[in-house]
């Protein structure tokens, strides 16, 4: 079974991106009837019901939908191809030899976003003015799959085995506070100290609120982990906000090392424990699938991990 011309899946993109038949043909600059013709031949040659029809708009089938995934990703991947090939003849190519076009869809949690990644893919699109950047920025787990997001930026261990994984940083998780509530707090001497008299800012992950903070002795993380139970009145599904809170004195919390480097180095957060680290907290790009993967998602791919890789060289990673 083939499909007679890319015609068939712009229209079915388009006919999903406008909700109607009427919407599609206007972008591909045909009448109604023709687009309306050429949706029918491709569900008569596919044998598949597409889409639901009405007078005035359209709606993808659950088949419809899987099938429009794959439409669009063809389509980058071969506009992609011709502008390489076009510049290329042109004399246009840059010295990398990559010119890339289209669009790249990427999740990421909100205080690695606005902390770490966010100059990095800056400097990509710098780099590559052809590309589209869509960033989607918050801590709640997205369906990579099911959102169609191209890269999305994880913290933490793998549990999809449908994804395709790159991992880009290696960290744990530190215990941090500013010197304003270590001034009126005490400092804890040991990971025991937070079950009393300690205000601690603790995340949400889902339905999930943490109870516990594990930790381990520097240079000794093959050893026992001691697990603390903390509380505090302060509680976030957002990272940043617990960051915040942190800066403002209002508690402590145990963060990626990512995410606060930047505040220990300025001073403005201190590492309460330096003898002791918390979770394993690897940061992963997660991406769909290998097959039919655009070369632009693989080059900011590498590109983000240069960038993290020169921030772990300047700064030498958790022992």
């Amino acid at each position: 079974m083939e499909i007679e011309n890319t015609a068939e899946l712009r229209l079915l993109v388009e006919c999903a991106r406008g909700g109607s038949l009427t919407a599609a043909s206007k972008v591909m600059n045909i009448t109604p009837a023709a687009a309306s013709a050429l949706l029918k031949k491709l569900e008569t040659r596919l044998g598949v019901r597409l889409a639901e029809r009405s007078t005035r708009a359209l709606r993808l089938t659950a088949a419809g939908e899987r099938f429009r995934d794959c439409a669009q990703r063809a389509l980058e991947l071969l506009d992609e191809g011709l502008a390489q090939l076009q510049e290329g003849e042109a004399g246009l190519a840059r010295p990398s030899g990559q010119v890339l076009r289209g669009r790249i869809r990427v999740s990421a949690s909100s205080d690695l976003t606005r902390r770490v990644i966010l100059p990095l893919l800056d400097g990509f699109l710098e780099l590559h003015p052809g590309v589209e950047l869509h960033l989607n920025v918050g801590d709640g787990l997205q369906d990579v799959v099911r959102d169609e997001v191209d890269i999305a930026l994880r913290y933490g261990e793998l549990a999809d085995s449908r994804l395709v994984a790159r991992k880009l940083f290696e960290g744990r998780r530190l215990l941090v506070a500013s010197p304003d509530y270590l001034r009126r707090q005490g400092r804890p001497v040991h990971p025991g100290d937070l079950a009393s008299g300690h205000e601690c800012i603790r995340f949400k992950i889902g339905d999930r609120l943490e109870r516990q903070w594990r930790f381990w002795r520097r240079g000794q993380l093959q050893g026992a982990a001691v697990d603390v139970v903390v509380q505090g009145r302060r509680s976030a599904d957002d990272g940043g906000i617990a960051h915040r809170w942190a800066l403002e004195g209002r508690g402590l919390t145990c963060k990626s090392e990512l995410d606060v480097r930047e505040s220990l180095a300025s001073g403005a957060l201190v590492d309460v424990l330096p003898e002791w680290v918390g979770r394993p907290m690897p940061l992963h790009a997660l991406m769909p699938s290998q097959r039919f993967m655009p070369l632009r998602i693989r080059a900011l791919v590498d590109h983000l991990a240069a960038g993290l890789a020169g921030r772990a060289s300047a700064h030498p990673p958790t022992p």
